[in-house]
């Protein structure tokens, strides 16, 4: 069902890469996203062609590089996630989550999955991106969600966000509302979020 919710960016989030301790070990990881521009400060950050303005990312093979410059999340699935993570008991069940808690650069409404399709373009007032592929979700989810089924959640209920490589770099900001220009539409982020993580269970 497409979201009913307004093309709307929420908030820009970015991270430095700083160590965290997951089952003794440190693992450098840059998954800690922290708004920079929100509704009610909505500060310009600048889009290069490796992603956005002071982020950093731990680990190329996961998220980085010109194909995985930014992960944008659907704010729709928040709830969700509020939910399960009272029912593990590891935050309030009034409690909201922050945006950028999903390790999610962009937090956005108006775009779920079974809608985003590889190479569809999201057009914003002063850059272009470009949905490239779904997330993968690892061990690094389930250490900031805290609880240990996060990653086994995230592929049933099959709420990813995907990956955006950068059109027309230029800057961004929260509140923007974005226009989806169309590729080829072969394949939907979720159809192709199922087929990996079908394959995953079955290597």
């Amino acid at each position: 069902m497409p979201s009913l919710l307004p093309r709307q960016l929420l908030s820009v989030n970015t991270a430095v890469a700083t160590p965290i301790e997951i089952d003794g070990r440190k693992i450098l990881t840059g998954i800690r996203k922290r708004a920079v521009s929100t509704l009610d400060a909505p500060h310009a950050v600048d889009v290069r062609p490796l992603g956005l303005a002071g982020d950093e990312q731990a680990d190329l093979s996961v998220h980085g590089g010109l194909n995985k410059a930014l992960y944008a999340y659907p704010q729709e699935h928040y709830a969700f996630w509020q939910t399960v993570r009272a029912q593990a008991k590891v935050q309030a069940w009034d409690e909201p989550m922050p945006h950028g808690m999903m390790g999610e650069n962009l937090t956005l409404t108006g775009l779920l999955e079974a809608d985003a399709f590889v190479g569809d373009q999201l057009r914003f007032a002063n850059c272009v991106l470009a949905i490239s592929e779904p997330r993968k979700p690892c061990f690094k989810f389930d250490a900031i969600m805290g609880f240990k089924q996060a990653t086994k959640m995230m592929a049933q209920s099959g709420y990813c966000g995907f990956y955006l490589s950068v059109i027309q770099d230029g800057s961004i900001r929260a509140g923007e509302s974005y226009e989806i220009i169309p590729g080829r539409r072969e394949v939907s982020i979720a159809e192709l979020f199922r087929a990996k993580m079908n394959r995953r269970h079955t290597d």
